[in-house]
């Protein structure tokens, strides 16, 4: 019988802090329900003490979800783990996930801790937890480069006092495959009473190797993998979740292990996280990049025609890639189109469903064909975005070899209308021109890309940006066939990030 894997899905918490990526809570609120779409045992919901705004979330997501555990993430202090509490108890099943450090240079230069004071606060923080909910997790950070004898002491010490998860995290992504299965192995082995808990680990990919490394400590006896979807998370990432859960579907037999994940939703989870942070999957990347399934070598496509699996070790369906795509155009009706968004992961209202209708017809009456990628751009535009502070009414724009660039945008800021006219040395650059006048706004503009959703001339562009101000950054991307509304589209979903960031900060000094 293959052992069953726990999947720790912390895109909400830890895939959240990447740069720019910051989610509202109807945001959050989206992707929780697509997580348990997909079967994840536990969401990871946020750090309620991080803000009033995460808080508000993850108390949100915990009333939402029915079927997965809701954790909230919180420091080893009493005043963490209660705000934990009061946000998760909504919870059918609630789960307190509390951390502290335990390397040497982060006891040292960060807490100012020794050892025997960690291993108190640590117990104390989980006999805090377990007085409030059954089911609580430890974690210690920096588990990777801390003394594994002091690893297997202050994992028996918490266990003992009620947690029943203990988490191994690789927080810097500094391990390598082999040794890293050889830290599980030995924590396994000598925490005498590792019987009474389960075993986690969360990998980062500083060096590429999170899904090696989760690989080789579930081999080794972990039963829990800390994973993002698309592996977005801090730095380089985390431990993607459909790689592990592809990983251990494919090589069953070897790896023993399988998952609770209905596979079928991966792609669809893919879409919706990059639609609403605006990070783009790169093409190459393993499962669902845009190349995943794509055979171009003659060598390939021939063996592909005669027996798929020749180069295929998947097939496209079990992620929910399908090779039959329901054709959408202008004479499409409302239920055919509310059926495929259904297909894509997003349930709308009956409400929302009408916004997304309205901008589907407009968008048909310029392009003959719509794909998934123009519906998750509409979806974005017309329903994610709905409550922005700053919202798109208005753009013209001119420009040419002999005239000066020059923009008039009209921008509502919560609800009121504002105009003005702005110039540069192009439309795009003309139009963020005016929209800083109208906002007010100082940010920096760090990178600008443009790409293109689809082939064909009629394709709508989509325009990502990353802006900083006052030491936050945030990305804003913004799609439309005119790729100068694109870009302002882009721009002022980015000032709304940022506003959002200001009073809704979601990094925080201590990370696992």
């Amino acid at each position: 019988m293959s052992e069953r894997i726990i999947i720790f899905d912390t895109t909400l918490r830890d895939g959240e802090q990447s740069p720019g990526a910051s989610m509202n809570t109807p945001e959050k609120l989206r992707m929780a329900t697509q997580l348990e779409k997909l079967g994840v045992d536990v969401i990871e919901a946020g750090f309620p003490a991080a803000s009033v705004g995460d808080f508000e979330a993850v108390k949100a997501i915990a009333k939402k979800v029915k079927k997965a555990e809701v954790a909230g993430l919180c420091r080893a202090s009493e005043s963490d783990i209660q705000k934990a509490w009061d946000a998760v108890k909504h919870a059918e099943k609630p789960r307190i996930h509390t951390f502290i450090a335990t390397s040497d240079i982060h006891m040292k230069y960060k807490l100012n801790m020794e050892s025997d004071a960690v291993v108190k606060q640590a117990v104390e923080a989980v006999k805090f937890a377990k007085s409030l909910t059954e089911s609580v997790e430890f974690s210690a950070e920096d588990g990777s480069r801390s003394d594994k004898d002091f690893l297997c002491e202050i994992f028996e010490a918490v266990i003992d006092a009620g947690a029943t998860t203990v988490n191994l995290p690789d927080t810097v992504g500094y391990a390598v495959p082999e040794e890293f299965s050889e830290l599980v192995s030995y924590v396994m082995k000598n925490t005498k009473n590792m019987d009474k808990a389960i075993l986690s680990v969360h990998c980062h990919n500083d060096l590429g190797l999170a899904t090696a490394n989760t690989l080789a400590a579930i081999k080794a006896g972990a039963k829990q993998a800390e994973v993002t979807i698309n592996g977005i998370g801090e730095r380089a990432g985390n431990t993607s979740l459909e790689e592990i859960v592809m990983a251990l579907k494919t090589r069953e037999s070897y790896m023993n292990c399988k998952t609770g994940i209905e596979s079928t939703h991966i792609y669809a989870a893919s879409k919706m996280v990059s639609t609403i942070t605006g990070i783009m999957v790169q093409p190459n990347k393993a499962i669902v990049g845009a190349n995943a399934f794509a055979h171009e070598s003659g060598i390939h496509q021939d063996g592909m025609l005669k027996n798929p699996m020749t180069y295929e070790i998947m097939q496209p369906e079990t992620i929910g890639l399908h090779s039959t795509k329901l054709v959408l155009g202008k004479h499409s009706g409302k239920h055919a189109l509310y059926s495929h968004l259904q297909t894509m992961g997003f349930d709308l209202s009956e409400d929302e469903l009408k916004v997304v209708f309205k901008k589907f017809k407009d968008l048909a009456d310029k392009k003959k064909t719509i794909v998934d990628e123009d519906l998750e751009a509409l979806v974005a535009d017309g329903i994610l975005r709905s409550s922005d502070i700053f919202q798109l009414e208005y753009l013209h724009g001119s420009s040419g070899t002999t005239v000066l660039p020059t923009a008039t945008v009209k921008l509502s800021i919560n609800g009121r209308s504002h105009r003005a006219a702005g110039e540069g040395n192009g439309p795009i650059d003309a139009a963020f021109d005016a929209i800083k006048i109208i906002s007010g706004t100082n940010a920096e503009l760090l990178r600008f890309t443009v790409a293109a959703l689809t082939d064909g001339t009629d394709s709508q562009g989509e325009v990502t940006v990353r802006l900083r101000e006052d030491g936050l950054v945030a990305l804003g991307r913004g799609s439309d066939p005119d790729i100068i509304t694109a870009s302002a589209k882009a721009y002022v979903n980015g000032l709304n990030r940022l506003e959002y960031l200001k009073t809704n900060s979601v990094t925080t000094e201590d990370v696992i």
